[in-house]
């Protein structure tokens, strides 16, 4: 091994497994390149010691430079969430990514795959097997750990598990409920990833982790259920196969249906750790299972607080006490849009919004809010802004409290108005060849059946106005059309 400072390679640095380890290795004082498709906000957010190099490993001419110097190479790549055929996908991008490594003469490759034993798989966990295959066979030593669920604020399984618990007082559970499986809790899986840099390795090998306990579906569901304080009553049926509780996936949790029925549909086996040797070979003791899912609640507020994404004050009166409320089942309306000029000119609107400059699309129907809001004893949208083209933390806006504010970068609100929850708008303007893309979040935290009910009522006009007033502000940083107030 070289010493810590060469560069180590991630790859799936945006990722969610990826983006926490990156930030690991720069904390502990490892150089680090990542490795990215497209620009993205990355580079703004790394610090001295990690370099972001553009790559697609689907690509092979554009990775050499990726691998310069490099001896440790992390690959935590794949395609599931790709619309097209993952599996060959994941294929070429293996070839690819083992080929370039081995003419760069890397020494190790770790490799995060899937836990899962015997012929018949799901595509998905045959992929992630047959990843580490070919990334054997280009000859260069590979660490493969394969891991079941992971359980952490933000993964995909404990994100579904969470939604169906917070949204479905009665459960119709299908028999994959009583599948065993070994989650790890992300914090252990980062501590696995770490250590696997100094594991002795002159060949390849594969070494299962989990967490402390073995448990079911319905034990992780009743487990969340238990430290949230809610009562759930699971009744279980023979006939919701992985293919119908997909469906019921998708319509329950349309956020994460199309990689959430991929993801079901591998969860017909079960997927614990047997072979134990990891306990022995790496210095990780994992937690169980209430400790990773109260971590994985926990850390969410405390990631909040981090990201500022506290309780503003309000200049309508005594701000709202949500102590001792509990959250946790946060809805997320993102939609991006690219435009042809740079970040800076597609900033400007952004910078702008509201007051006199109104919403870009449907101002009538924001008006009409405000009202509303006046009516329950809100601050409506009289308070306007202070500037018209100048912004600061805590200035008021409109029924708004700017939050966090990054000039030609960033624009997050925290919501003022009367609301069953706590809810945001963010803008971020990010660099891309030829131009910028404008990405814009709504994020809302309900408060019990009154917040969910609030948010599907709304959600369809929500949809009409957000993406109406995206498309405003593209046409506004372009200068193809000022501000419209009456429709998209």
């Amino acid at each position: 091994m070289k010493s810590m400072h060469d560069p180590i390679l991630v790859t799936g640095a945006t990722g969610y497994v990826g983006g926490r380890l990156w930030r690991l290795l720069e904390a502990n004082g490892r150089r680090v390149r990542c490795l990215v498709r497209r620009q993205t906000g990355l580079p703004s957010r790394v610090g001295e010691t990690t370099d972001v190099v553009k790559g697609d490993v689907l690509e092979a001419g554009s990775l050499g430079p990726a691998f310069a110097g490099v001896e440790s190479a992390y690959y935590l790549i794949h395609s599931m969430g790709s619309a097209q055929d993952f599996e060959e996908r994941d294929r070429n991008a293996a070839r690819n990514f083992g080929s370039a490594a081995r003419h760069a003469g890397v020494r190790r490759i770790i490799y995060l795959g899937g836990l899962g034993h015997g012929r018949d798989l799901s595509p998905h966990l045959r992929s992630r097997h047959e990843v580490g295959e070919i990334l054997r066979e280009s000859g260069v030593p590979v660490l493969e750990l394969r891991a079941s669920i992971v359980i952490g604020s933000g993964s995909l399984s404990f994100e579904m598990i969470r939604a169906l618990v917070e949204r479905l007082p009665i459960m119709i559970t299908p028999r994959w409920v009583g599948v065993e499986t070994q989650p790890i809790a992300v914090d252990d899986l980062l501590a696995y990833l770490v250590a696997a840099l100094e594991v002795p390795l002159t060949e390849s090998r594969v070494i299962e982790i989990g967490g402390a306990d073995r448990v079911t579906y319905g034990d992780l569901m009743r487990e969340y259920a238990r430290q949230r304080g809610l009562r759930r009553v699971m009744i279980r049926v023979p006939v919701l196969t992985p293919w119908l509780s997909s469906l019921w996936l998708g319509f329950v949790t349309p956020l994460y249906a199309r990689v959430g029925r991929k993801l079901i549909e591998s969860i017909k086996h079960p997927t614990f750790v047997r072979d134990p040797s990891a306990l022995a070979v790496i210095p990780v003791q994992p937690r169980g299972i209430r400790d990773a899912i109260a971590a994985a609640i926990g850390n969410e507020e405390r990631e909040i607080a981090e990201s500022r994404w506290y309780d503003a004050f309000s200049s309508g009166g005594e701000k709202r006490n949500w102590a001792g409320v509990r959250f946790g089942n946060r809805f997320v309306d993102s939609r991006t849009r690219e435009v042809g000029v740079g970040p800076e000119e597609a900033f400007a609107p952004i910078r702008r919004i509201g007051g006199e400059t109104g919403w870009y699309a449907y101002d009538w129907l924001w008006h009409l809010r405000g009202f509303l809001d006046l009516l329950v004893g809100g601050v409506g949208v009289r308070r306007g802004r202070s500037a018209p083209d100048d912004l600061h933390v805590g200035d008021a806006l409109d029924f708004w409290r700017v939050e966090a504010y990054e000039p030609g970068r960033l624009l997050r609100l925290s919501a003022e108005m009367k609301l069953p929850g706590r809810a945001w708008l963010e803008f971020e303007v990010v660099q891309r060849e030829g131009g910028a893309t404008i990405r814009q979040t709504a994020i809302f935290d309900p408060v019990g059946l009154l917040g969910l009910a609030y948010w599907y009522g709304v959600y369809p006009l929500h949809r009409l106005v957000f993406s109406g007033m995206l498309r405003g502000i593209a046409r506004a940083a372009t200068g193809k059309s000022t501000p419209d107030r009456d429709g998209a």
